[in-house]
């Protein structure tokens, strides 16, 4: 669903966008600009959100903080939360 969102750019940010848009560049409108420029960014902070947890994984790992999957989900989930009530 759209929805539309009024922005105050600085001149300098308003050239800028100009200069990405229209004839002759990748994007139609200004619209589409900001739109992937919006993507762009979401996708890099969700990213580094990955990165973040799969390095605190690893870091626990490294801890031996660590249960065996025996290929139940739950069987994990049980295991990990007894672990973390007797701190590990």
């Amino acid at each position: 669903m759209s929805a539309t969102m009024n922005l105050s750019l600085t001149d300098e940010l308003k050239s800028f966008v100009q200069q990405n848009s229209g004839n002759g560049t990748l994007y139609s409108t200004p619209s589409e600009f900001i739109r992937d420029t919006i993507r762009e960014r979401k996708e890099k902070m969700d990213a580094a959100e990955l990165r973040d947890g799969v390095l605190e994984g690893f870091q626990d790992a490294i801890n031996g903080k660590v249960v065996e999957f025996n290929g139940s989900v739950r069987d994990a989930i049980a295991e990990v939360k007894k672990k973390e009530l007797s701190g590990w």
